[in-house]
């Protein structure tokens, strides 16, 4: 039986008198790869920084596993298991592969013995023949899966994720749409934020489209991806 992993209950951000969010609310279950699209600009990365604490909402309701945490500070939120992949990768550039890891692992009870490297290594091969490289050495790709594998070391309940393709190869792009793919079959629960509108609502199971702050439609990832007016907005046909 799906039980609701994350909801959000009408809920308005603010940059100083600018409205960022208007009245958002969405709702995700266990196990689902939830999307959100939408142009630059359109209040998605706004929403998953009100999610992890780093933005105070004015008003309005987040819950986890039936929890509020809308006024729980980061590393609060943090231990409860939401993590996000900020974008950008915000890697330690001067620091090792392994070190930058060993920071996802941060948290209490993060660290389980070497099985969090076992799996990171396994989901991302070339981190493990770089590990002893500096972060800031990588390529644009290489950071990035560097950038899931640190979020993965702790153990998250939700993964979210902020343009995670964003300025790679359409190579490189497909291999992480593979690997979240694949975390999602583990049965790992993913919020991935996305201007990469057709890659994205290809793998989602549910999808939201926000625009100007405001969510405007919602359902299933295929359906979204065949709806006239994404197609015309967002795909150009």
């Amino acid at each position: 039986m799906e039980q609701t992993l994350l909801r959000i209950e009408r809920l308005n951000v603010f940059y100083d008198e600018l409205q960022a969010l208007i009245e958002v609310s969405i709702e995700m279950n266990d196990e689902d790869l939830l999307v959100i699209i939408g142009s630059n600009g359109a209040g998605k990365t706004t929403l998953l920084r009100a999610i992890s604490g780093l933005h105070r909402p004015r008003s309005g309701k987040i819950y986890f596993h039936g929890d509020t945490v809308e006024r729980k500070p980061t590393d609060q939120i943090c231990m409860l298991g939401m993590i996000q992949v900020p974008e950008g990768r915000k890697l330690f550039p001067k620091m090792t592969v392994r070190e930058n890891l060993e920071m996802g692992a941060y948290l209490q009870g993060a660290k389980r013995e070497g099985e969090p490297f076992e799996e990171v290594f396994g989901l991302f091969p070339i981190l493990k023949t770089r590990a002893r490289q500096l972060a800031g050495t990588l390529s644009g790709g290489e950071q990035q899966m560097l950038a899931i594998g640190r979020a993965l070391m702790a153990g998250p309940k939700l993964l979210m994720l902020d343009e995670p393709t964003l300025g790679l190869s359409p190579k490189i792009a497909s291999e992480i749409y593979i690997i979240l793919q694949e975390l999602h079959k583990r049965g790992m629960s993913l919020l991935l934020v996305s201007q990469d509108v057709l890659q994205a609502l290809k793998i989602a199971s549910r999808a939201y489209v926000i625009e100007n702050g405001s969510i405007v439609m919602e359902g299933k990832g295929r359906e979204l991806l065949g709806n006239p007016k994404v197609k015309e907005a967002y795909l150009g046909i």
